[in-house]
């Protein structure tokens, strides 16, 4: 995960006397891209639970964010498989995004990474489409708590880098990350297939 740059001029944006609206909650100052990759990992951790996977973050990052495992006496090839996860997250998508496929840009370093084949550790990028404003990435109710939008996932083995510096993917519609995509993933990397 990358961390958010700081502003020019300090950590805090300068103070303003404009006042919050009533009906508006008083937000942080911290930066927005940082908020959205918190908000991608609770995601994560959502999915996660709910798919009986346990979690952990390798230090130092080295582009990737996260390893997802999963165990069950019913995988063939270990009784604990993992993968591992790229997120990414954006406002520049609108939700629920016509058609098969969204295009989404990666700079080619991190889509190399990404692509690499054969590997012992099969990985898939996790992108997450939210709202532009804050105010409306969720909703809390005495029976659920609604996260916007949703998360995609692909798995780029074999993916060619097609751009001088940077590359579009196809991130397929149908391929909703939830923890019932989670368990398929895990159910054909534990029969020594691919996610």
């Amino acid at each position: 995960m990358a961390l958010a740059q700081p502003e020019p001029g300090g950590l805090l944006p300068e103070r303003t006397s404009t006042p919050v609206p009533p009906d508006r909650p008083l937000r942080g100052a911290l930066a927005t891209t940082a908020c959205m990759e918190t908000l991608q990992v609770g995601y994560l951790h959502a999915v996660a639970a709910a798919a009986g996977c346990s979690l952990s973050q390798p230090f130092p990052d080295n582009g990737i964010d996260w390893h997802v495992s999963h165990g069950s006496p019913a995988h063939t090839v270990d009784d604990e498989i993992t993968i591992k996860v790229q997120l990414k997250c954006t406002y520049q998508i609108a939700p629920r995004p016509p058609g098969s496929a969204f295009s989404f840009t990666l700079d080619n370093d991190h889509l190399v990474k990404l692509a690499r084949t054969p590997v012992s550790v099969h990985k898939i990028l996790v992108v997450m489409l939210v709202p532009r404003s804050r105010d409306d990435w969720l909703r809390a109710d005495h029976d659920r708590l609604d996260l916007r939008h949703c998360c995609y996932w692909i798995n780029l083995a074999g993916h060619p880098v097609t751009g001088r510096h940077r590359t579009n993917v196809r991130v397929p519609t149908a391929r909703i990350f939830d923890d019932r995509a989670l368990c398929e993933i895990m159910t054909r990397v534990g029969a020594g297939g691919r996610p």
